[in-house]
């Protein structure tokens, strides 16, 4: 153990002490954040240029009804033909908008000409404009009395709303739509890591194996002690950047909310309070709806199925690392190990709509898939005794892993100049 204790230190202190773990570690919230808000404001940054739309209503009923824009002008034009209109003699105009006829009794007789594509934008206004007067007219046509008036009153909204109780008899506001994307969420997180930090571990192996530092460290220490040293520093480097994540992430979300005005008694301009009471009472629900998970709960299952899931396969990756003499051998052997974790993360993904079926049930139970599909279904507080066996499987196949895969480390990693097949490891396994 204290052989293990020692590599596992000199594995840690190597990968957290490098400047690209720091920088990944610390900037990696920061980039996430940017991928989400980026987009979104720089969509919110509209155009300077401003478009000339020209509109010829054959109908005399529609030219009227469109309003300039900050992005489009609407110019009304003759009844000649956009294919008898030249560039020439119109050069500011981007677009033509021909109605040859009335739009009740045909839809499609309003039509586009441009040069370049029509941005959506404009599609979309033209099509609302048209699509609200059309149905005026439409309701008109029924000679019912205040029939706006009746149709805007008969419109009911309904949002069935979702009560969990607790265990003390506690009634808390819930969301299906919450647990699925809290669900998820762990679920790529683990999915990721697992990924990540597994081939990383195959790489640490393979490199030692290449450079002939394994023999001398074996001298001295015994193979099984060098791969579960291995396993457990780089898995230990992996929930340290978990940690600093999630430490990251929640400054992140807290500084957000003070920016987004969550977090002081700041007070709003009159034409925004019925805009800012909205906001408030969204924001309470959100609250709301976070509380009624347990976080504790779901948290240190994570870190346990992570732990399991994680010595499973890095197991399997440093016994990968250790039969092979170059990367582009682990191919063969690689994919049986993608095929489980694919299937894993479809099986989570089709778990979300039934977390209580039979898919979902028996995936979280085979140690091979249950750390990806049970965080799928933990935030829907399934049964106690359901996550129990499941961490009991799990650990139980990790260490018969750990068992098999030291078995093939401990001759791969002194075996160059063969790469071997299925059958030559299975013959290793008996030795």
């Amino acid at each position: 153990m204290k052989k293990i204790g020692i590599i596992t230190k000199r594995e840690y202190l190597r990968r957290v002490n490098k400047k690209s773990f720091i920088l990944m570690t610390l900037f990696t919230p920061f980039l996430f954040a940017a991928l989400v808000f980026v987009p979104l404001w720089l969509s919110s940054i509209k155009s300077s240029d401003i478009y000339e739309v020209a509109v010829i209503d054959r109908t005399g009923k529609y030219a009227l009804l469109f309003e300039d824009t900050d992005s489009f002008r609407f110019t009304v034009f003759g009844d000649r033909a956009p294919a008898e209109e030249s560039k020439e003699s119109h050069p500011g105009i981007f677009a033509f908008l021909e109605i040859t006829d009335d739009l009740l009794k045909n839809p499609k007789a309003a039509a586009f000409y441009s040069e370049k594509q029509i941005p959506q934008d404009l599609k979309r206004d033209v099509n609302r404009v048209l699509s609200q007067y059309l149905e005026k007219e439409k309701r008109a046509s029924f000679n019912i009395p205040n029939i706006d008036e009746i149709i805007e009153n008969s419109r009911v909204h309904i949002d069935v709303q979702t009560i969990k109780w607790g265990k003390d008899g506690t009634a808390s506001e819930s969301s299906s739509e919450m647990s699925s994307i809290i669900g998820m969420l762990f679920t790529f997180i683990i999915y990721m890591f697992i990924m990540m930090y597994g081939a990383m571990v195959m790489q640490g192996v393979m490199e030692e194996k290449t450079n002939r530092i394994v023999e001398i460290m074996v001298s001295s220490v015994r193979p099984f002690d060098l791969m579960m040293g291995k396993i457990i520093g780089i898995g230990l480097v992996g929930l340290t950047q978990i940690l600093i994540w999630c430490i990251l992430t929640a400054v992140l979300v807290s500084i957000g909310g003070v920016f987004m005005g969550l977090g002081g008694g700041q007070a709003m301009p009159p034409d925004m309070s019925q805009y800012g009471a909205t906001a408030m009472s969204s924001s309470a629900s959100l609250l709301s709806k976070f509380g009624s998970f347990n976080f504790v709960e779901i948290i240190s299952c994570f870190v346990l199925f992570f732990i399991g899931g994680y010595i499973s396969y890095a197991s399997l990756f440093a016994a990968i690392g250790a039969a092979i003499d170059a990367p582009e051998d682990s191919q063969q052997f690689m994919t049986p190990i993608m095929v489980f974790l694919i299937f894993a993360v479809y099986a989570g993904i089709y778990s979300v709509n039934n977390p209580d079926g039979p898919l979902a049930f028996w995936c979280s139970l085979i140690p091979f898939t249950s750390p990806v599909v049970m965080m799928v279904r933990i935030p829907y507080d399934i049964p106690f005794w359901q996550i129990f066996v499941s961490l009991v499987l799990l650990f139980a196949s990790a260490i018969f892993t750990v068992w098999l895969s030291a078995k093939i480390y401990r001759v791969g990693i002194l075996m160059y100049g063969k790469k071997p097949g299925f059958k030559e490891i299975a013959r290793w396994v008996k030795y």
